[in-house]
């Protein structure tokens, strides 16, 4: 009784085919980066890294310079933006392309644009979210400035 038993989950669990990435999924890493988004003009730096996996594997890149790990980069943040939240200014996302990376994973290029501040800019991000047990967040940033 028990091998048929076994016999019938797999068979069911082989039915139920590979998870799938959904266009709720879809709206959930896009949410992500619409918190990131309001935290950031908010002055509320931690409330934008929420956004990031709290994980030494995070990479973020930018400035021709790699970090590796959510301390590194928040600390990049913070040495940057912190000392005064009136000097994040206000910043702007537009998503270009949301691209599934198989059921637990998406791939977002956008543009960013930062002004108000003395440190405005713009230019282009991709970025790499993986979902985990706290939810969507980004594991991997690649975000390079225009041209001055």
């Amino acid at each position: 009784m028990t091998r048929v038993l076994v016999t019938l989950l797999l068979g069911l669990a082989a039915c139920a085919g590979p998870a799938r990435f959904t266009v709720g999924d879809r709206a959930a890493v896009l949410d992500v980066l619409e918190h990131q988004q309001a935290a950031w003009n908010r002055g509320d730096l931690l409330g934008y890294m929420d956004g990031y996996a709290r994980t030494p594997e995070l990479v973020f890149t930018s400035g021709a310079k790699i970090r590796r790990g959510f301390d590194e980069a928040y600390a990049a943040y913070q040495k940057r933006y912190g000392a005064d939240k009136s000097g994040m200014g206000k910043l702007a996302f537009e998503i270009l392309g949301v691209q599934s990376a198989g059921a637990d994973g998406a791939i977002v290029l956008g543009r960013w644009r930062l002004t108000e501040t003395p440190n405005a800019g713009s230019g282009v991000f991709s970025v790499i979210l993986e979902r985990r047990p706290e939810g969507w967040r980004i594991v991997h940033d690649h975000t390079s400035s225009d041209p001055l």
